[in-house]
């Protein structure tokens, strides 16, 4: 028979583990409380933190689109990583990919590259040539061109437009000068089609890719002369495709042949003119 082990306690020391049992699981409550109250503290505190980061955040954002637009000059004076915000004409688009799109800008004073802004394909595709728009985003520099960089794109939809006559640059072309001129639209007037070499060794007018390797719908290269001195040009395919007439027009080209072009005055450790119209003489 087993024996009931609570009818054997006297009854003052129950009434002493009942008491102590009452203060443990008081202590108990106490101790919890206290991590409650550190707990909630602590929630405060990141919830506070959060909203305060989140205010930051938000007024560095108004900072950013409520920046003084900048005129070409002082842009141009702007160090690379410097905040720059400006209003400008689009001139042309050579790309949108992923919400990002890649832009040709110019006023009357100055041109832009505007490299990758945040651009919804919808905007993307309300961009005509013209149209102003205004792009706040940071001043940087790839191999000597300078363009913005991480931009937001915003349409400026107030009817004003503008259209960039090319400028003749053709006697600048050993100047210290040209660089100036980076960015805008420019033109090239009877330059003589140089040959190039593909990688057979074959004099040719023009190459697919830098050094041949390529195919028709890669960027194009091809040489032209002025008598003196040999420059390379380029289409870019993003810009041009091989489906636009001065993709055609340039795959036609012969050795020989006497040219006047136009395009975008781009910049890759010297000039690198991205040509968007060639015409034979």
């Amino acid at each position: 028979m087993r024996t009931n082990l609570w009818n054997k306690v006297p009854a003052t020391a129950f009434s002493i583990m009942l008491a102590l049992s009452l203060g443990a699981c008081g202590g108990g409550s106490a101790e919890n409380a206290t991590t409650e109250d550190t707990s909630t503290e602590a929630a405060q505190t990141t919830e506070q933190t959060a909203t305060e980061e989140g205010a930051t955040a938000d007024a560095a954002a108004a900072t950013t689109d409520d920046a003084a637009v900048m005129n070409y000059a002082d842009y141009a004076a702007a160090a690379v990583d410097d905040p720059v915000t400006i209003e400008a004409y689009v001139q042309g688009k050579q790309a949108w990919w992923q919400d990002k799109a890649t832009l040709y800008l110019q006023d009357k004073d100055g041109a832009y590259f505007v490299f990758e802004s945040a651009c919804t394909e919808d905007d993307y595709a309300k961009l005509a040539d013209g149209i102003k728009v205004k792009v706040s985003g940071y001043k940087a520099n790839f191999n000597g061109e300078d363009e913005i960089a991480d931009a937001t794109v915003t349409i400026e939809d107030d009817g004003d437009t503008y259209i960039a006559e090319p400028v003749d640059v053709t006697d600048k072309l050993e100047s210290e000068d040209l660089i100036s001129f980076q960015n805008q639209k420019v033109a090239f007037k009877g330059l003589t089609v140089a040959a190039s070499k593909d990688p057979d060794g074959n004099e040719v007018g023009y190459l697919y890719g830098y050094d041949g390797s390529g195919t028709q719908g890669d960027d194009l290269y091809f040489n032209v002369s002025d008598g003196t001195n040999t420059y390379t040009f380029t289409v870019e395919s993003y810009l041009c495709d091989k489906d636009t007439d001065v993709y055609k027009a340039v795959e036609g080209l012969k050795v020989g042949d006497v040219v006047d072009l136009e395009g975008f005055l781009y910049w890759y450790e010297g000039a690198n003119p991205h040509i968007t119209s060639v015409t034979v003489q």
